[in-house]
């Protein structure tokens, strides 16, 4: 006795290879989805779905739309073998609360009370009308250095470097490489300076998902810290910012970790080997 194979001898019902090609073509050509096939071509899209899944083609978020390759995806192996380095622009909170929470009309009126309060020249200058994010983002671990400062000149960013390789020294991660935007202060001679021995590496120009694990740590900041609930001040943010950054390394469960928070995979950080 032996199991064999439930698969019928004959499929009459299957899609003619003909129509699989016309499927196979528009998926290669246009990179479309099912859904987007299926109504070009008159078929239901579960139709287009299990020929696309019968030839193994990838899936649409696993593809760079532009070239329509594979993307190849960055891995860590461990600590510090690739930390990633960014600066996310973040606008300074009025006095009352911002756009975002109270609409526009009361976000203008609390920006224009603040001109009339004699601080008129924070916002005559956009620069000062900012706060400068620069992160550094271990790529294996998720552990996060982040500080936020006044602008993005090269001299401030090596500085922040000089720091934030401080930071994971002092948690048991030796940094090997770094990577960067095309920025003009990561391109500067001051921040090669501040790098030293680590190995410097820089996105695809118009490319930034190659950097896409500080993106969205940069996005879930945003969503769970800068515009999560109504700030009445920006020092009463800026306040929170250190507080939730520790949550996010310490208790805060990733979803790439399997739910487990950042400090849980560098030996040490958490306790877990004491």
């Amino acid at each position: 006795m032996a199991d064999r194979s439930s698969r019928p001898h004959r499929s009459p019902n299957r899609t003619p290879t003909r129509r699989e090609r016309r499927i196979i073509k528009v998926r290669v050509t246009r990179r479309w989805g099912p859904a987007r096939i299926g109504y070009l071509l008159g078929l239901h899209p579960s139709t287009v779905h299990r020929v696309l899944a019968r030839y193994g083609l990838a899936k649409l978020r696993w593809l760079d739309r532009p070239t329509g390759r594979v993307v190849r995806r960055i891995e860590a192996t461990q600590c510090g073998e690739m930390v990633h380095v960014d600066v996310k622009k973040l606008g300074k909170i009025p006095a009352g609360g911002g756009w975002r929470m109270l609409g526009k009309a009361v976000g203008k009126r609390n920006k224009q009370a603040d001109k009339s309060g004699g601080i008129t020249t924070q916002y005559r200058n956009p620069r000062r009308g900012y706060h400068f994010l620069h992160t550094a983002i271990d790529g294996y671990s998720r552990l996060v250095y982040s500080e936020l400062l006044t602008d993005e000149r090269k001299e401030t960013a090596a500085a922040f470097w000089i720091r934030a390789q401080s930071w994971f020294s002092e948690r048991g991660i030796t940094v090997r490489k770094v990577l960067t935007d095309n920025g003009s202060c990561y391109r500067s001679h001051a921040f090669s300076d501040a790098l030293g021995t680590v190995e410097h590496r820089r996105t695809r120009p118009y490319r930034p998902q190659t950097n896409g694990k500080v993106e969205r740590f940069h996005r879930t900041l945003a969503d769970e810290w800068a515009y999560a609930r109504l700030y009445r001040t920006d020092a009463e943010r800026c306040e929170q910012f250190t507080t939730w950054l520790h949550i996010y390394n310490h208790h805060r469960g990733h979803t790439a970790l399997k739910g487990q928070p950042p400090a849980s995979r560098v030996p040490n950080l958490s306790g877990q080997y004491t």
